[in-house]
């Protein structure tokens, strides 16, 4: 019996051992079958500034953990390109993806600004909900099947500050004559106003303010603000960004590289977007209000756009928006969209969440 007992007992540690065996030999297999890949991102945005870059960090990181190492993507910021071409090159392939801001490239398009933000438009979580729930994505689609690639938000800021200017602006007659850094529509918006808008990339600014070669400049926030020195030659900072209210940065992929992922990496890269994305707007949030109390501490004075600049604005903006909705199909048919979807959102905070909002200001900094 007991030699029965021993036979049956090595047979079976015979069987288990042959299980293990087989489970090490599958485990690598399995991993193995996933292709090795590696891209390129070309970025912006500066190093320097940690806001921006979070989410392509965060990105890239997490679609390295999530297939084991075998998606790699190499991030660079102008050596590949010029930070305000990189859309270009990943459209003829010479990226792979690119992190920058949509609204830059106005100029082939004027509904690429509708991807980051557009004037008097929606805050960050309202622009989230107007992409992923109020037919956005499905809106740009077409603009963006143009243009050879595939896109996916990668971060926002928050509302932005209306930037660092060396004169008082009290009125929209201050506004005559401005060089003023600006992006995006709010560039066009503002030229009816008499502003003479001047597109930099965020390493050129503080140098361009320095000489006096502009006037004032708007970049995003206190975080990055502070970190490009603009309070050192600009004395006035307003706010609010009425052109940035919650403006997303963006990832665009070639589409030919993209559709040559398998499902499995898709889906890593949408996943990796989606949190690289929040991590970006949490790093804002949480990161604003030591660098304003800096400032302030610097001698930097915090003023606010007048209501009569800012109605001057708005009449400007409605203007803008018919003229291009004339010029441009792809315009006209997100604007239609997003400008229904502005309305119905803008009510809605309107009833419920601002009114706690300005209710907890005033009852915390009374």
């Amino acid at each position: 019996m007991q030699n029965e007992r021993r036979l049956l007992n090595r047979r079976n540690a015979l069987k288990l051992a042959t299980v293990g065996t087989a489970a090490a030999v599958a485990t690598p297999a399995i991993a193995q079958s996933q292709p090795a890949i590696k891209w390129r991102l070309a970025s912006s945005f500066p190093k320097n500034l940690i806001g921006l870059t979070a989410s392509a960090d965060a990105f890239i990181k997490r679609v390295a953990e999530a297939t084991d190492g075998q998606f790699q993507i190499q991030y660079f910021a102008g050596e590949i390109t010029p930070p305000l071409q990189t859309l270009d090159a990943t459209q003829n392939g010479t990226i792979e993806c690119t992190h920058t801001g949509a609204y830059y490239y106005i100029g082939k398009d004027p509904a690429f600004a509708f991807a980051t933000n557009v004037l008097f438009g929606l805050n960050a979580r309202q622009q989230d909900a107007w992409l992923f729930e109020g037919g956005g994505n499905e809106a740009l689609a077409p603009l963006f099947d143009q243009f050879g690639v595939v896109h996916f938000p990668l971060g926002n800021t928050g509302a932005q500050m209306g930037g660092f200017f060396r004169k008082p602006i009290n009125a929209p007659a201050d506004l005559n004559g401005l060089k003023l850094r600006i992006g995006g529509l709010g560039g066009q918006l503002l030229q009816k106003l008499g502003v003479v808008p001047q597109q930099l990339a965020g390493g050129d600014v503080y140098a361009a303010l320095e000489r006096g070669t502009i006037d004032a400049a708007e970049f995003t926030s206190p975080m990055d603000d502070e970190k490009l020195g603009l309070a050192k030659v600009a004395k006035y900072y307003y706010y609010p960004g009425f052109w940035d209210y919650g403006p997303l940065t963006n990832l665009f992929i070639n589409k030919q590289k993209y559709e040559g992922l398998p499902a499995s990496y898709k889906a890593v890269v949408s996943c990796a977007a989606a949190e690289a994305s929040r991590a970006m707007l949490m790093k804002y949030d949480s990161g604003n209000t030591e660098p304003m109390r800096r400032l302030a501490a610097a001698g930097m004075e915090l003023k606010p756009f007048s209501r009569e600049i800012l109605d001057a604005a708005y009449k400007a903006s409605q203007e803008l928006y018919a003229e291009l909705c004339a010029k441009s199909t792809h315009f006209k048919s997100v604007y239609d969209n997003w400008s229904k979807f502005r309305e119905q959102t803008h009510l809605w905070f309107s009833i419920n969440e601002t009114r706690m909002d300005l209710f907890m200001q005033s009852a915390l900094h009374r």
